[in-house]
């Protein structure tokens, strides 16, 4: 897949079947919409493009806006590029761009990426106080020479698969509800870092990850986990918080890695959440805590017994090689 930070650098490539928007997370909706898109590209031998912006449009046009990203730019990429999208374009967005129209961005997209075909959900709108409503880009369609797909969105018990639900179920906790909508189990990664050791003077040890203040990740609070060390899924349980018993200090996702015995530090870590077991709480003493943490394992051997590693993956079509 070819990256390319604006869309005057992918000129030059052939005609191109387009998709805008955010793709945050790259859920069972995005999926439907991406993958009938790329299908529909290699039918008619053109390039499967996606543009997507950074900053996320919200930051700048609402500043202050607490958004949590459920994917960072390189996880969405690969996401992407797991799809057989062809061309991803992280296009820069400032007021300047927000306030050009409609049309004058479609003409951008037909010059610097020479779109054939745009490809959209029903609620899409673009160019300047969303005046490229769908009914305007239909009218476009024909003025200017590309075709239009409006590609309906992709229901869960109801409700529309969206970035947004994907959120609120993290925010509950609710993570396995959340690997419904994502097709995977929701990821996070880092390098292990130093911590206060306090795991291993009580009897497990944990790798220490940092986490952003951006992330869209899980409530506080005790999960079941696979974590990837040397291209190995081990099962875990990690507490993700602030560690009442002890100082309350950073937000750490601290993952006890079962049955592994290795240095981790300075490595990277990947880290599937698989279920909540329970709240991060406070306790009185180290043996109360100890005894938890090992009713804590014996249910996550359980949970995870169940529940294979699903990462990288297409909705309905698991794949847990990579």
């Amino acid at each position: 897949m070819q990256v390319v930070s604006d869309m005057s650098g992918a000129s030059g490539g052939g005609p191109a079947i387009l998709s805008i928007g955010a793709f945050d997370g790259v859920h069972c909706g995005h999926q439907a919409l991406l993958g009938a898109m790329v299908q529909r590209a290699k039918a008619c031998g053109l390039r499967s493009a996606v543009l997507t912006f950074y900053p996320h449009p919200r930051e700048v046009l609402q500043p202050g806006t607490n958004l949590r990203y459920l994917t960072t730019d390189v996880e969405r990429a690969r996401l992407l590029e797991k799809l057989g999208i062809d061309l991803l374009v992280l296009q820069p967005f400032d007021r300047e761009l927000a306030a050009t129209s409609a049309e004058a961005f479609l003409a951008r997209l037909r010059a610097d990426l020479q779109m054939a075909e745009l490809w959209v959900g029903p609620d899409f709108a673009l160019g300047r106080d969303r005046a490229g409503s769908i009914p305007e880009l239909q009218r476009l369609s024909a003025e200017m020479g590309y075709r239009l797909h409006v590609v309906d969105g992709v229901q869960s018990e109801g409700e529309t698969i969206s970035s947004t639900r994907v959120r609120y179920m993290l925010e509950e906790g609710a993570v396995a509800e959340a690997r419904r909508l994502l097709g995977r189990h929701y990821a996070v990664g880092g390098v292990v870092r130093y911590g206060a050791q306090r795991g291993r003077q009580l009897g497990f040890r944990t790798a220490n990850l940092r986490i952003g203040q951006v992330c869209g990740c899980p409530s506080d609070g005790v999960y079941a986990v696979w974590g990837r060390h040397d291209d190995a899924w081990i099962p875990g349980v990690a507490n993700l918080g602030r560690r009442p018993s002890f100082d309350l200090g950073e937000r750490l996702l601290e993952v006890h890695l079962m049955g592994y015995a290795g240095s981790l530090y300075g490595k990277h870590l990947r880290v599937l959440f698989v279920a909540r077991l329970r709240s991060e709480r406070r306790f009185d003493d180290a043996s109360q805590l100890i005894e938890q943490v090992h009713q804590d394992m014996v249910q996550a051997r359980s949970t995870l017994e169940q529940n294979p590693p699903l990462d990288v993956t297409l909705c309905g079509a698991p794949d847990t090689t990579n």
